[in-house]
């Protein structure tokens, strides 16, 4: 009865102390089959779709322009997809598909699936820094992601499809969109991101473990790049809903 909640039914501000995002590279054909029909995959040398692994703790999360001690911090560990969406005025918008939200927050878990459909669930995160190093690990989710933030330049992955890190940044994400799909009713729900100052910068990856896509059995996925992002305020505009038809 109260679904219509999940919808994003008001604008929602937060400040992103960091976001570290790693991005994978997949055979476009082994990502098909998780998207709804209403998105296509947004590729690279229309060989290539890419999955990204965001971590991000966030701050004063709450609805636009209600006071900062009203907020939530919570960390997050999203997994999304790079998709294309045509909207109803025939504009081809670039933004994410949600496959699952992890956070180390029960409360964020509720207030996440109600208002949202990014399949929040609740585990434990740990963060480390030591020097120039950053970890952020999970053992209940057997997830470990290990990064070098030193401000010199670093290497892109080893087995990179992308030449330089200019072509790397086109999927560093976040995207200005998301996407969900409503089956039901033939919706798609189209959410809106805005930021302010948003300059990712690569990291190098000592080490990362990621057990959820392990799931998959992907083949011939590569590691393709890692940046972060530090203090960024951030908010998402109300969800808009079109009709949408095959």
């Amino acid at each position: 009865m109260l679904s219509f909640l999940k919808n994003h039914p008001f604008a929602v501000e937060a400040f992103f102390e960091s976001s570290l995002v790693l991005t994978f590279a997949v055979p476009k054909e082994q990502l098909e089959a998780l998207l709804p029909p209403c998105v296509t995959l947004d590729t690279f040398e229309d060989k290539w779709a890419f999955l990204a692994v965001a971590m991000v703790q966030t701050e004063g999360l709450r609805p636009k322009g209600f006071p900062a001690f009203m907020g939530n911090d919570f960390f997050l560990i999203g997994y999304r997809i790079f998709v294309r969406y045509t909207n109803e005025a025939g504009k081809r918008l670039r933004g994410l598909y949600i496959l699952k939200s992890e956070t180390d927050k029960k409360k964020m878990e509720l207030l996440g699936n109600i208002f949202t459909h990014y399949q929040y669930s609740t585990t434990d995160i740990q963060q480390e820094k030591e020097g120039d190093f950053y970890r952020v690990s999970s053992r209940k989710s057997d997830f470990e992601v290990k990064v070098k933030l030193s401000d010199e330049a670093a290497a892109l992955p080893a087995d990179s499809p992308f030449q330089d890190w200019k072509a790397a940044r086109r999927f560093a994400g976040p995207l200005p969109f998301t996407f969900t799909y409503q089956p039901q009713k033939q919706e798609v729900l189209i959410i809106q991101g805005v930021r302010q100052n948003w300059t990712p910068r690569p990291v190098e990856v000592i080490s990362h473990r990621v057990a959820w896509l392990d799931n998959f059995a992907f083949e011939g996925a590569v590691l393709a790049s890692a940046f972060i992002i530090q203090n960024i305020p951030y908010h998402w505009k109300k969800g808009k809903k079109e009709p949408w038809k095959a």
